[in-house]
């Protein structure tokens, strides 16, 4: 739990839900669906809550403490399954631990307590992390988001904890530059040079803790992609052009509303594509790629996003079933009445393993987009016209956590809750 000050988190009324019942009910149901202990997830709950510290008491009848570039309704909590051929799916959840610090600098020193007390709960090392303190954690910090972590939900009661930073922390000019020395620091003195060119560096990620080849990852937007250049991306990955081909087009669908070429070529121009690149100990290269599609601005509602997701796991071999139970875990609405529901869908390859597809899957513990048409005149999506009231300190547009945001919607007390 963290030390730093946080606003005071108002006692929520008798029979009110706060964020913390909420994301813990989910969590529970989700962990139930892909068959985790119930004293494994009553562990990882607890975790989870004591992140958060006093912000998990605050009910949700209160807007969001603070803006969060983790998910497009502010919540700071997002899961994701991730499916492999002739396995059981694996649950993950993101958390933004400093979340009700509106300051950057103290959600950077929130976040890395709750690394720290991870660390000695499950006795790994920080030694990585804390070689990039300097670079990522600066003490006046700028940027949409400071420090997030991802727990990988294993069987046990140890996951694997990754930790995501903002490379832009010293300002958004600065960020190939914090990338490549954060690289060099950590022993990959050549792995930038690798790296395709981009659009913008929304996150470095680290794995920490029990991972057989731990990885450093650095996620790339991408502007206007089309299907060629998202082969053209994964070249060393060992993906094949014809898969990754028929995961663009089946996760983008008809890319309304966007752009067509004299020559036929689509390009994603709503929210853009992003790719992550990984590298492992002794790598000259990348041992992973990932390519990640923003369904959710390129569907009408979440009905439409489950049925490409399930097109693409049916395709890749894949179970599509515990997808569908774990949407049934997260809301009782219907999935025609609201979108983003499946933020984002991503293929995944790395080497020496199967393929695997993951599903970014939203709280909506705050709000649910209304189904989106797409406006014949102006090429754009009705629910995303509403003025960004946030605070633009944490304000970048045109991102997703490693799957989600864009500070586009206003807060609602139309949340999806069971």
């Amino acid at each position: 739990m963290s030390s730093l000050p946080e606003a005071a988190t108002p006692a929520a009324e008798p029979g009110e839900t706060t964020l913390g019942e909420h994301v813990l009910g989910q969590l529970r149901r989700l962990g139930a669906t892909v068959g985790l202990s119930e004293a494994d997830t009553a562990l990882y709950g607890q975790v989870l809550l004591d992140s958060l510290a006093g912000s998990a008491r605050r009910p949700l009848s209160l807007p969001p403490a603070s803006p969060s570039f983790l998910s497009d309704d502010h919540t700071p909590v997002e899961f994701s399954l991730a499916s492999t051929a002739n396995a059981a799916p694996a649950l993950r959840v993101l958390v933004e631990p400093g979340w009700a610090h509106g300051d950057m600098g103290d959600s950077g020193r929130a976040g890395l307590e709750a690394i720290r007390a991870m660390a000695a709960r499950w006795d790994f090392s920080t030694e990585q992390l804390d070689a990039l303190e300097d670079l990522f954690l600066p003490a006046a910090a700028e940027g949409p988001l400071s420090l997030w972590y991802a727990l990988d939900l294993r069987a046990g009661g140890v996951p694997g904890v990754k930790v995501y930073l903002n490379p832009s922390a010293a300002g958004p000019e600065h960020a190939a530059r914090t990338v490549r020395e954060a690289l060099r620091r950590l022993g990959y003195d050549k792995a930038f040079a690798q790296l395709p060119p981009a659009a913008g560096y929304p996150f470095l990620a680290l794995d920490l803790g029990d991972w057989k080849s731990p990885r450093v990852k650095v996620y790339v937007k991408h502007a206007g992609m089309s299907a060629d250049d998202a082969c053209a991306l994964s070249h060393s990955s060992g993906a094949s052009a014809a898969d990754i081909r028929s995961f663009f087009h089946t996760a983008a669908g008809s890319l309304a509303p966007s752009g067509r070429e004299a020559d036929g070529t689509r390009r994603l121009l709503r929210r853009s594509a992003l790719t992550c690149h990984s590298f492992t100990e002794g790598d000259s290269e990348p041992s992973g790629f990932t390519l990640h599609i923003p369904v959710r601005d390129y569907v009408r509602d979440d009905e439409e996003a489950l049925a490409r997701a399930t097109a693409l796991l049916t395709r890749f071999g894949m179970d599509p079933t515990a997808l569908s139970r774990s949407l049934g875990a997260l809301t009782r609405r219907r999935l025609s009445d609201g979108v983003g529901l499946i933020a984002y869908l991503a293929l995944v390859y790395e080497r020496n393993r199967q393929p695997r597809i993951t599903a970014y899957l939203s709280s909506e513990a705050y709000l649910t987009r209304p189904p989106q048409e797409q406006d014949a005149q102006s090429g754009l999506l009705p629910a995303q016209r509403t003025k960004n009231t946030s605070n633009p300190g944490r304000e970048a547009a045109d991102h997703a956590s490693p799957h989600t945001a864009q500070k586009e919607v206003t807060w609602s007390r139309t949340a999806s809750k069971l």
